[in-house]
């Protein structure tokens, strides 16, 4: 019994869907007698290229042709249809790729066709030709004689040599909506008796991804394994999806920042038997929709959803903010190195959530637009008062309404981003100089907004120098690029480690002065002029 995606590939032109450009043109070659001697037809696999160079075929050979609509039924059309056909030869250029086959191949040409008006060679997976194979062609394709016709098809049309693409007429097959492989799927169900509702159907053709073939395929394989009983269930099983349902939930738990809620929600499906990293090829592409719709201010038509979900997706691109669906988009691309390289996705797909949920939870500088995005949106946006003082130093972009609760920071946490992001991002502000200063001192203690910077005993003249209001304000702007929270300083000597003091306790020299401020500031002294 014969393959479901063989029994019902299209035999007609009106029969192919989703490729109307491609069939009106080759219509109407036909039927003004403009046929042309190469064609080449590239698109992803399973969309119909090698069916479309049949149909071809049958309009050039049928006994009531050339035709745009051949019969079907003629002798010529039959045997092209199973393959039989001695003027139409299908060969794959995966195995056939050498010089000796095409040598063959011109040996061959010369003869007149057997019973149709052409003879037609269908080339499959013509980009694997060797180059010798292709320039042994070119003159063929170039001046074939007059009954000869090929067809070439390929998957990946810039492997083609230029010399041989500007000999062909090309056509560019899409892939097909979603609506229109459900429309494919829906037929060939009720052919066969199977039955599947629209949402199995819908599953199917989402996880195809634009190729005929595999839809009807995976419908063929589940209509066996359920005995024509095909559930979402088994789809899902057989697939390794995860329902669309699971994806609205997940970012729906995004939305009320519920960390909790979504790292069980991940332990369910895991228990559950779904495959995490697909979850998370899945997600990325939920988000890109939902992207999609924030940007472009409507669904677009070419996204493959169902009309239901389509109003879903408007609701959720409302609720999720854009900035959070860029984040999670670049969290999870992690994962997706992560995998590649044969790593876990569990780990990253839950940091990713930790991260986008809690977004204080995250010391990384790359997160510090992301999160002064996140109070912007909670600031009410209210006019300035005209009678209120002007702080002494003010940031623009720092969000001013009283309502707006800074995110949370513990002084562990700063102990740990200290040399990591502060330093660095003080070195960024003020200089080497300015971070120079704090590099033997430490959080020492977060009282409310107020943090203590401590210095050793024996580092008072860096302490002295940090406490300038310049060098203090660049420390503090610098804590607010990391923790986004505006914080107090306060400056501490720490105790003496018990070591005896020198025996000079007057104040420190030039010379020692001017060397401590060469290591600090990094300055250098200039020569005597003369």
């Amino acid at each position: 019994m014969a393959a479901l995606y063989r029994k019902y590939r299209p035999q007609t032109f009106e029969e192919v869907v989703g490729q109307e450009p491609v069939v009106r043109t080759l219509r109407n070659a036909i039927t003004s007698g403009q046929v042309r001697q190469a064609y080449l037809f590239a698109g992803p696999r399973g969309t119909g290229k090698t069916s479309m160079a049949r149909i071809l075929a049958k309009g050039l050979n049928c006994a009531h042709g050339p035709t745009a609509e051949p019969d079907g039924t003629c002798h010529a059309c039959v045997a092209i249809a199973a393959g039989t056909s001695l003027d139409v030869i299908e060969m794959d250029a995966a195995s056939q790729r050498g010089i000796d086959d095409i040598r063959e191949i011109r040996d061959r040409v010369v003869l007149q066709p057997v019973e149709g008006r052409y003879k037609v060679y269908i080339l499959d997976e013509a980009h694997q030709l060797t180059d010798a194979a292709w320039n042994a062609l070119l003159k063929l394709i170039e001046e074939p004689p007059p009954h000869l016709v090929f067809v070439f098809c390929t998957t990946d049309v810039s492997k083609v040599l230029p010399t041989v693409r500007s000999r062909c007429q090309t056509f560019v097959f899409q892939r097909p909506r979603l609506q229109e492989l459900l429309k494919v799927l829906r037929h060939i169900a009720d052919a066969e008796g199977i039955d599947a509702p629209d949402q199995a159907l819908a599953l199917i053709a989402r996880g195809a991804r634009g190729a005929y073939r595999d839809a009807v395929s995976t419908l063929d394989q589940l209509s066996s394994a359920t005995e024509g009983q095909v559930t979402v269930q088994a789809v899902l099983q057989l697939l390794g999806t995860v329902e669309e349902e699971a994806l609205f939930r997940l970012c729906d738990l995004v939305v009320d920042r519920d960390t909790a809620g979504a790292l069980t929600f991940v332990e369910e499906l895991a228990e559950q038997g779904h495959d995490l990293g697909r979850l998370v090829v899945d997600l990325i592409e939920h988000l890109r929709h939902l992207m999609l719709v924030q940007h472009m201010h409507e669904v677009p038509d070419t996204l493959p959803v169902t009309e239901e979900t389509r109003e879903r997706l408007r609701a959720q691109a409302n609720q999720l903010g854009e900035p959070t669906v860029v984040r999670l988009i670049d969290l999870l691309a992690l994962a997706v190195d992560d995998m590649r390289q044969g790593g876990d996705p569990r780990l990253p797909l839950e940091l990713a959530l930790v991260k986008v949920t809690r977004p204080a939870a995250d010391l990384a500088r790359e997160s510090v637009s992301y999160r002064l995005e996140q109070l912007e949106q909670r600031a009410p946006s209210a006019p300035a008062p005209t009678t209120a003082p002007v702080p002494p130093t003010p940031r623009p972009q720092e969000p001013t309404a009283s309502t707006s609760a800074p995110p949370d920071v513990d002084l562990e946490q700063l102990q740990e981003a200290w040399s990591r992001q502060v330093l660095p991002a003080v070195e960024e502000r003020g200089g080497i100089p300015a971070a120079s200063l704090l590099r033997e001192a430490h959080p020492k203690q977060l009282a409310g907004d107020t943090l203590t910077v401590e210095f050793p005993a024996s580092a008072q003249f860096h302490r002295t120098l940090a406490e300038d209001p310049k060098n203090a304000t660049v420390l503090a702007d610098a804590l607010y690029d990391v923790t986004g929270r505006r914080l107090a300083l306060s400056f501490a000597v720490g105790e003496d480690d018990g070591e005896p003091a020198p025996e000079a306790e007057g104040p420190a020299g030039e010379d020692a002065i001017l060397e401590l401020m060469k290591e600090t500031l990094d300055a250098k002294e200039r020569g005597d002029e003369t």
